[in-house]
């Protein structure tokens, strides 16, 4: 008991301490996730092994993971997932699944496709939408066309290796499994059902909520934590991964709220980001070895590359080829193209299964988890060099400093006020979509 609880004492002093070093770094380039991650590889285990991920802390970050993906699916709208370029962002998974499994097989081995493979296969198609989203928060693109295209594209980089672990990771038969997400499915719709149908029913009910929403009671909060844990706990028992229940519960409070509510909101966003999101991205990094990613440095720049090649490349192809995205600037598709390259929570929970199941060692898990935390700090710089950078005007100001190199300061920061201007000029980039309602 007294170890997990200096363990949890040093991971509340980390989650108070990695905002302000975020805030430190020059316009915020490193995000708060990085130095969360950073801080779980130095004081756990494999260094100074002050966090002991024991069964509590473990609990603790199971939940984390939770709220992460409850908060990440009650920001989807269902038009972003059904409409045309949400099939869209579905196809082009299915196509870069397609990829990762066919490059995995023709890679080094025996030539015998087993869980192992299957696993790395599924990490190479995962986007962090639950990641992302904080991030696009931030730098005011949810909303945008760019942010829009994140999220339709993102949000089946999220769904689409749940479904596939929950079918094919696991050691039932393919109609065993799909019995069970079968179920599962129809569970999740029976608790949106059921809460709607009794307010519509018993008017009191509903008064009672709103009456006991902001008192002692937190009836809301309360109602969320039981659907949040419900069908975590669910898809528990049903061998499936948390992950999926977390996201099915997004689903059902989008469902029951479709308007949002602003206050509930704030408080399911205090107790995430206040505790339990932060405690899941340090127990993360107490997961990655350092000696392991030392002795291999190789296979992670090797994964961090395919990623590149199987999520990034057949995405922004996709944009360009697709009717509703063919228009954009070539740097908004690289930009969006690279926000949804960035994976790191799926990546814990894939080979955490794969671990489990003895398919896959500890070293080999801890390096691609080590490049998912990469690409939390990679994927979102580059994405926002990108937008702001990439243009004509840039290599002509690289031409420029070649030719006059002693010059090359001052020829750059001439570049960053013409981008300034010219993004001024051009607020289709980041203009808010308006929603149906009118609201921004």
């Amino acid at each position: 008991m007294e170890r997990e609880l200096i363990s949890l004492v040093c991971i509340a002093g980390v989650a108070f301490l990695c905002p302000i070093l975020s805030a430190l770094t020059p316009n915020k380039v490193v995000p708060e996730t990085v130095f969360l991650l950073g801080a779980g590889v130095l004081f756990g285990p494999h260094v100074c092994g002050i966090i002991e991920a024991g069964d509590a802390i473990s609990l603790l970050s199971d939940l984390g993971l939770a709220f992460l993906f409850l908060l990440a699916g009650y920001e989807l709208e269902p038009s972003q997932m059904t409409g045309k370029q949400g099939r869209h962002g579905l196809l082009t998974w299915v196509a870069t699944f397609a990829i990762a499994v066919g490059i995995v097989f023709a890679g080094p081995g025996d030539g015998q496709f087993d869980l192992a493979h299957l696993a790395i296969a599924i990490c190479l198609t995962t986007t962090a939408y639950g990641t992302i989203v904080p991030i696009l928060h931030e730098r005011e693109l949810m909303g945008t066309r760019i942010g829009d295209g994140v999220v339709a594209y993102g949000v089946w980089g999220e769904l689409g290796p749940v479904v596939v672990m929950a079918l094919l990771l696991s050691s039932r038969s393919l109609m065993a499994s799909g019995a069970i997400l079968l179920a599962f499915a129809l569970i999740a719709v029976l608790a949106a059902f059921i809460p709607k149908r009794l307010t519509r029913a018993d008017g009191r009910w509903a008064r009672f909520l709103e009456r006991n929403a902001d008192t002692n009671a937190q009836m809301t909060v309360r109602g969320v934590l039981v659907l949040l844990v419900g069908l975590v706990c669910i898809s528990a028992v049903f061998g499936l991964d948390i992950v999926l229940g977390a996201f099915a519960a997004g689903f059902v409070l989008r469902a029951l709220m479709p308007e949002g509510d602003h206050a509930t909101e704030r408080k399911l966003q205090g107790i995430a980001y206040g505790f339990f999101v932060p405690l899941f991205f340090v127990v993360s990094g107490t997961k990655i070895d350092p000696t392991a990613i030392a002795t291999d440095p190789v296979l992670l720049i090797l994964f961090i590359a395919a990623l590149l090649l199987v999520r990034a490349a057949p995405l922004y192809l996709g944009l360009s080829a697709f009717p509703e995205s063919r228009d954009m600037e070539p740097r908004m598709k690289a930009t969006i193209a690279l926000y949804c390259t960035t994976a790191l929570p799926l990546i814990v929970a894939v080979t955490s299964v794969a671990v489990s199941a003895d398919t896959m060692d500890q070293s080999m898990a801890s390096v691609l988890v080590a490049a998912g935390a990469i690409t939390v700090l990679l994927m979102p710089l580059l994405a926002s060099a990108t937008l702001h950078t990439i243009d004509a005007e840039m290599g002509r100001a690289i031409k420029e400093a070649v030719h006059e190199p002693k010059q090359t300061a001052h020829i750059m920061r001439q570049h960053w006020k013409m981008e300034r201007s010219k993004r001024a000029k051009q607020p289709h980039v980041l203009t808010k979509r308006r929603r149906t309602d009118g609201k921004q």
